[in-house]
């Protein structure tokens, strides 16, 4: 791997450069938190060599958007839950905005 290889990867969402430590102390919060949230399945974190976790830029917004629901109150299984909807949400209408661009219909359908 080369230097610029190495370079090019800071700019990848989905490179897992961050540590747990790293990650929690980014998110303010706990290596605990993180590893709940990886039992209630929401991130995966790759494994280091010596099988460590690592995070990526994506899994760590993901994470923060479920801290953001603990700090407010609601149970870590369904703030997992919760952010896996609205994942899965922004997906089906970022799809549905293809369709219609392919369609040729610009706008979308006016809500009821």
């Amino acid at each position: 791997m080369t230097a610029d290889d190495s370079f090019g990867r800071l700019d990848d969402d989905d490179y897992p450069a961050y540590t747990m430590g790293r990650a929690a102390e980014m998110l303010g919060t706990t290596p605990g938190f993180l590893r709940a949230i990886g039992e209630a399945r929401l991130i995966t974190p790759l494994r280091s060599k010596g099988g460590h976790r690592r995070y990526s830029r994506y899994q760590l917004r993901i994470a923060a958007r479920a801290r953001e629901l603990v700090d407010h109150g609601t149970p870590v299984e369904a703030a997992c839950r919760i952010v896996i909807l609205e994942d899965q949400l922004e997906e089906a209408q970022r799809t549905n905005a293809e369709h219609r661009r392919a369609a040729g219909s610009p706008n979308p359908p006016a809500a009821a």
